[in-house]
């Protein structure tokens, strides 16, 4: 994995495709702060690298999720206490949708 500035991405264009058809990742910095990710794909299996992709980064929102729920106590609630928290939301959207027509 490589690391380049935008302005390096602009300047040296040909190099990091270079590295992009070596099959090397690049990581494109911006203030200093990784933006952008390149990899380098093939037309056969575009759709598969994008599913990868979105699957990883759905992976990591779901683990994120989890880990929020277990710092919050929130892993122990049951059956019966997520209907009503669902029920108080579904009255609470109900009453401002009446409210606001």
């Amino acid at each position: 994995m490589d690391f380049v500035t935008t302005k390096e991405l602009r300047a040296e264009s040909g190099k990091v495709w270079a590295k992009l058809e070596a099959g090397e990742d690049i990581v494109i910095m911006r203030n200093g702060k990784p933006f952008a990710l390149m990899v380098h794909t093939e037309s056969a299996s575009l759709e598969d690298d994008l599913r990868s992709i979105r699957a990883e980064r759905f992976a990591e929102s779901v683990r994120k999720l989890q880990q929020r729920s277990v710092e919050q106590g929130l892993d122990k609630i049951t059956m019966t206490e997520i209907d009503a928290e669902i029920a108080l939301a579904r009255k609470e959207r109900k009453e401002r949708s009446a409210s606001s027509h």
